[in-house]
C-alpha cells in the first residue's frame, strides 16, 4: 500500500472521528495508540519500511481504534443491531478489537524478528510472537485499570466492560486467539512479501 494513500484513509477516518465523538475524553484514550502509530510509520518509513501486508494491517487496527473512540466501544451502531438480533447484553465491538489487538501485532512482531534475525528457530520465533501478543494484551489492561482508577467513574466508556466480570480475561483470550490465526493465516502471504524487500 503506497504511504500516500495510506495516510489519506488515516486522516479522513481519523477527521471523521474527530468530529463530535461520544466522549471527548474516551476518544482521545482510544485514538492516541493510533496516533503513535502514525508517528512510528512516519518516522521509520523509510529507514525500515514494511511490507504492504503490515502497512494495511496496521491501517485496519487504527480504523478500528479511531471507531471505537468516535462511538465508544459499547455504543457502535452495527454492534447494537447485532446485540439485538442475537439475544446478547452486551456490544461486542470491543471484541474485535481485542481480536486484531493479537492478530495485527502478531505480523508486525513477526515481521520484525525475521527481518532482524532473532530467531533460527521457527518454532521458538512463533512461541514468542504469541507470548509477545499476550504481553502487550495483558499491558493494555494494566493501562485500563490504571485509567479507572485515575478517572473513578469516567473510566466506563474506555475500559467498556458493559457488566461483564470477565471482560478483561475474555479481552486476552480474543487476543491470543487472534496471534495464532494471525500466524496461520498470514504467514505464506508474509514470507512471499519479505522475500521482495532488499
Amino acid at each position: 500500500m503506497k504511504i500516500f494513500f495510506w495516510l489519506i484513509i488515516f486522516l479522513s477516518v481519523f477527521i471523521w472521528s474527530a468530529i463530535a465523538p461520544s466522549d471527548r475524553i474516551t476518544w482521545l484514550l482510544e485514538v492516541a495508540p493510533a496516533v503513535i502509530g502514525l508517528v512510528l510509520i512516519i518516522t521509520t518509513y523509510k529507514s525500515f519500511p514494511l511490507t504492504p501486508l503490515v502497512y494495511s494491517l496496521i491501517l485496519i487496527h487504527c480504523v478500528i481504534l479511531m471507531v471505537g473512540g468516535h462511538y465508544t466501544y459499547a455504543e457502535v451502531p452495527l454492534f447494537n443491531e447485532l446485540k439485538e438480533l442475537m439475544g446478547s447484553s452486551r456490544n461486542n465491538y470491543d471484541k474485535v478489537g481485542h481480536f486484531a489487538q493479537g492478530l495485527i501485532p502478531a505480523i508486525i512482531t513477526r515481521e520484525i524478528v525475521i527481518r532482524k534475525n532473532v530467531f533460527n528457530n521457527i518454532a521458538w520465533q512463533s512461541f514468542f510472537i504469541v507470548c509477545f501478543c499476550l504481553a502487550f494484551s495483558a499491558f493494555y489492561e494494566l493501562i485500563e485499570w490504571g485509567v479507572a482508577i485515575i478517572s473513578g467513574e469516567g473510566a466506563h466508556a474506555f475500559l467498556g466492560t458493559q457488566g461483564y466480570i470477565w471482560d478483561t480475561q475474555s479481552d486476552m483470550g480474543y487476543a491470543l486467539v487472534g496471534a495464532i490465526l494471525g500466524l496461520i493465516l498470514f504467514s505464506r502471504y508474509h514470507d512471499q512479501q519479505l522475500q521482495k524487500i532488499p
